[in-house]
């Protein structure tokens, strides 16, 4: 499929699962009626609890459990490929993964990948501080797959500080990256837009970032503005701090011919260790 329409749906979770299911589901609905084929939800769409250990409560075997039959049976409904932002998977005691799952149009889930880097800082300001390391193990592996978009690679939040893990995604020749996020709000505002385009553009690749947006029962303001990027860095769709969709058309065709034009993952050169 040369050119599909791609959303990255937006949301303000709270800690209320069945309420942040019944909001994706609307959003998913309405992604898919306005003609999209590949739908990717934020970061803990499904979860934001009142404190970091909350999320272990609603942790599900990996392969069972009520959001991923969720999101098996709405892909399935709406026949479109689904990304499940992040869930958490059982890890080991008193930890989950925060795992982005993959389903195609007919439920099927053909991807898994947990997130790799952990947000473990204290924001400058000194009003925010974060340990997600308390509560979550990291993953160890990136993940590229080939779908009918072209070929696919799975990223979370935090990693996107990280070119060398876009690279090795680069090697896989991915087309599509996504960035499922729940950037806070002063992060966001200095560098979301940012890194999210560097990303596209040192690795000509679309780039499908969706994100919470807004201020959470648990007092936690995220920034929103999730966005869609083509290779060349430009904001094809982008939204403000209001839940919805952000669609845009992902052109695989424009992409190879700017690949073609402009060579630059072919002039890479690894060079030796500073020393």
């Amino acid at each position: 499929m040369s050119s599909y329409l791609a959303a990255a749906i937006q949301m303000t979770s709270t800690p209320d699962v069945a309420a942040n299911l019944s909001t994706a589901a609307k959003l998913i609905g309405k992604a898919a009626v306005d003609g999209a084929s590949l739908v990717v939800l934020p970061e803990n769409f499904a979860f934001m609890g009142h404190k970091d250990t909350d999320k272990l409560a609603h942790a599900e075997i990996d392969g069972s459990g009520p959001i991923q039959d969720f999101l098996s049976n709405i892909a399935r409904q709406h026949r479109i490929w689904l990304i499940g932002g992040t869930i958490p998977i059982q890890a080991s005691p008193g930890k989950v993964f925060a795992s982005s799952l993959v389903f195609d149009d007919k439920g099927v889930r053909v991807g898994r990948y947990d997130k790799i880097h952990l947000f473990d800082v204290d924001v400058p300001g000194g009003s925010e501080s974060y340990r997600e390391s308390a509560t979550i193990d990291p993953g160890s592996a990136p993940l590229a797959i080939d779908t009918p978009f072209g070929k696919l690679g799975v990223t979370i939040c935090y990693d996107v500080r990280f070119p060398e893990l876009y690279r090795r995604l680069a090697d896989a020749k991915v087309e599509i990256i996504v960035v499922p996020s729940a950037f806070t709000a002063s992060t966001g505002a200095a560098h979301w837009r940012l890194l999210t385009c560097a990303r596209a553009v040192e690795n000509l690749a679309y780039v499908i970032a969706p994100n919470q947006g807004g201020l959470h029962p648990n007092g936690r303001q995220t920034f929103g503005h999730s966005l869609i990027a083509d290779p060349w860095g430009s904001v094809l769709a982008e939204l403000e701090l209001e839940s919805g969709i952000a669609l845009a058309k992902i052109d695989l065709n424009a992409l190879h011919a700017r690949r073609a034009a402009f060579p630059a993952l072919q002039h890479r050169r690894i060079l030796a260790a500073a020393s």
